[in-house]
């Protein structure tokens, strides 16, 4: 590894000596640091600053350091996905959660010098790939890492969606929306709608309705391989979004089909410490105390 991407947390002021001094830490050490341009701003001006938007700075690093919350990952892995590469990404929080961003500001460094030196775990985590057919044609597809969310507008009525596995009709979900999860998403918006935890290392894909109006509408897992269409019903006045992983989207149209599916690439994320998956539902969710 010799060149080092770096993105800080839109206007995260508090990271900014930070982003200074791994500046020096790296090129003290024969590095190359590359700075995403909002990153950058956070800065004092320097003309030797090497300086990239972040859709391209992803393929053009062999590591990305990303400073913030999970939000901030998300838009760097999904990123990664769209430029089809499998850069690793550290996360180091600066967030309120930071699930994905496990490592702690006391642990910048010596994560730093694990995933520098190829001492660091790491952990591939499946996508969703995700495209819009609107009559007969394809939108620009995204990439998600969490989640793939079809939710009405503030004000709208409840949706109705009619959910395929490949070929196979499966259910019609009258609720606030649907969920289509992975592993890595299915303890964010998955887990506050109800869904399941599911382990990362597990290949699969959940489906959860958001505030279902029928009681028996449940989540269900279905396996990674599978293809989820879904069908919005409804008419001109309705109003439906897609996002993904809440870092873009757009408006449905009536007779549009959202096609996800598990994407080819996968992310790879560095894990520094040695807490394990369980340690991490019980420190960063409180998951099963009293």
């Amino acid at each position: 590894m010799t060149r080092i991407g770096i993105v800080a947390r839109s206007h995260l002021r508090e990271a900014m000596p930070h982003l200074a001094e791994i500046e020096s830490w790296l090129e003290n050490r024969g590095l190359d640091p590359l700075f995403e341009t909002a990153t950058a701003a956070l800065m004092p001006a320097r003309p030797a600053r090497k300086v990239v938007d972040k859709p391209a700075l992803v393929a053009l690093v062999d590591l990305m350091v990303v400073l913030g919350g999970d939000g901030t990952l998300l838009s760097v892995a999904d990123c990664a996905g769209a430029a089809g590469v499998d850069v690793p990404i550290l996360g180091v929080n600066f967030g309120s959660l930071g699930f994905l961003t496990e490592a702690t500001l006391p642990e910048l460094y010596p994560s730093l010098d694990a995933a520098l030196g190829g001492r660091a775990r790491v952990e591939e985590r499946m996508m969703l790939r995700a495209t819009t057919m609107r009559a007969g044609a394809v939108l620009p597809e995204h990439f998600a890492l969490n989640d793939v969310v079809i939710t009405k507008a503030a004000r709208a009525r409840m949706t109705d969606l009619s959910v395929s596995v490949g070929d196979e009709f499966v259910t019609r979900v009258k609720a606030d929306g649907l969920i289509v999860a992975t592993p890595t998403g299915s303890t964010a918006y998955n887990l506050a709608a109800g869904g399941p935890i599911v382990q990362p290392v597990v290949d699969a894909i959940v489906l959860t309705p958001i505030a279902p109006h029928v009681l028996t509408n449940r989540p269900i897992v279905i396996p990674a391989s599978s293809l989820v269409r879904v069908q919005p019903q409804m008419n001109e006045r309705d109003e439906l979004y897609v996002t993904f992983d809440g870092q873009a989207g757009h408006q449905l149209e009536a007779g549009d089909e959202v096609r996800i599916c598990c994407a080819e690439r996968r992310v790879r994320l560095l894990r520094p410490s040695t807490r394990s998956y369980f340690e991490l539902l019980r420190q960063k969710l409180k998951w099963n105390e009293r």
